[in-house]
């Protein structure tokens, strides 16, 4: 019985990639993940908040 390989598309570039023995999943290759580490620590994501409920605690 032959298995059926996972493909999954790399966030960065959306090249389809093995997810199976990829080193590197779910990204294509290195310089994709180094890229979504750049864009971490560059702060260039954001976690989308709704409303100000922390800041009204703090000025109480």
């Amino acid at each position: 019985m032959k298995e059926e390989k996972t493909y999954v598309s790399c966030p960065n570039c959306k090249k389809k990639t093995e997810y199976e023995g990829n080193p590197y999943r779910p990204f294509c290759s290195k310089r994709c993940k180094m890229v979504d580490l750049g864009s971490w620590l560059k702060e260039e994501y954001r976690i989308p908040v709704q409303g100000n409920d922390d800041s009204e605690a703090l000025s109480h």
